[in-house]
């Protein structure tokens, strides 16, 4: 009898046990809280021209995730105008969303925006062109780094017996650009620090044309037919300075030198030999940190301007002896 009670009160226990794991199991308040912290805001993204593959892969990645967790993203396409952009900028800060997310064409195009975005108690995320004002998060390149890199590889090769010369040309696309600030800065440190003697015979501008960086090439390896490299500020623009060499004949002497976020068409350059060395900061790392950023500042209770958060991508250098399929990746805006 004694153990019949003793076996219904173990099985009744089990019973109660069963049910309070069944119930841990439907419910979990992290996720709840998560979920409903995010769901209905309101995020304003500011690129410069939804025409790049970077720009692009970025808003694949915010849409995915805006769709998962329930929250908008609402696109403002300034189309290379900082102008548009400023005034979109403008808009958006007296619609009052719950963030902005924003490249900025320039270092001080947006500043005082930016300062009035945070006063209004709007949180802004600066994403791959960082501002001389900070804001509530950066994510994106380290520009520094990149030019620096840039910078060592062609003082090795320029200022090694044998090269043709310690004549480099550079091709920027907007000066007062943080992509071209930065990459100049850490350029320009590299060779310095090299000691090497490398001398810089032109330094000049394209705007991102990749028809206006072939122009300038041209004229430069005209004007300096043993030049020993060319560095460009960017990928998509300096298709034009690989396809100049090219046409000239001297790609076997003239070491090119560019960077980009990771697109196939970057990749295929290197195996042509448009670009001698790809220094990749991958695009996609790079979305998946804004999407992290972006759920946590929508959860955050924290005031605009409160903290300033930095997360700068790794870069990665890819030439024909590194290159591999998964070296590049090709755009997709579902992805």
């Amino acid at each position: 009898m004694k153990l019949k009670h003793l076996m219904a009160g173990a099985l009744a226990l089990a019973s109660v046990a069963g049910g309070v794991a069944a119930q841990q199991e439907l419910s979990n308040a992290s996720r709840d809280s998560y979920l409903s912290a995010v769901e209905g805001k309101r995020v304003v993204y500011i690129p410069m021209s939804m025409t790049t593959d970077l720009v692009l892969t970025w808003n694949a990645f915010l849409q995915r995730q805006a769709d998962e967790l329930g929250y908008t993203v609402d696109v403002r396409d300034p189309n290379w105008s900082a102008e548009a952009g400023a005034r979109a900028l403008t808009q958006a800060i007296g619609e009052r969303p719950d963030l902005i997310v924003l490249q900025n064409p320039d270092v001080q195009a947006y500043a005082r925006l930016i300062q009035r975005a945070t006063k209004a108690g709007i949180k802004v995320i600066q994403l791959n062109m960082e501002s001389l004002t900070q804001s509530d998060a950066y994510v994106g390149a380290d520009w520094y780094g990149v030019g620096q890199t840039a910078g060592e590889a062609i003082a090795a090769r320029c200022g090694a017996d044998g090269a043709s010369s310690n004549k480099v040309a550079v091709v920027t696309g907007v000066p007062t650009a943080p992509v071209d600030l930065f990459q100049m800065s850490g350029f320009r440190a590299a060779l310095e620090e090299a000691g090497g003697g490398i001398e810089i015979v032109s330094e000049q501008s394209a705007g991102y044309d990749p028809s206006k960086a072939r122009a300038i090439t041209s004229s430069v390896l005209q004007q300096n037919p043993d030049l020993c490299a060319v560095f460009g500020i960017w990928d998509g623009q300096d298709a034009g300075i690989g396809a100049a060499v090219k046409e000239a004949g001297m790609a076997e002497q003239v070491f090119v030198v560019s960077s980009g976020g990771g697109a196939q068409t970057s990749c295929d350059r290197v195996a042509d030999g448009s670009f001698d060395m790809f220094i990749e900061y991958d695009a996609r790392m790079q979305g998946q940190a804004l999407n992290t950023l972006v759920a946590s500042m929508l959860q955050s209770d924290r005031e605009a301007g409160s903290e300033q958060l930095v997360y700068y991508g790794p870069n990665y250098v890819v030439t024909k002896d590194s290159l591999t399929p998964a070296s590049c990746f090709t755009v997709d805006e579902d992805q």
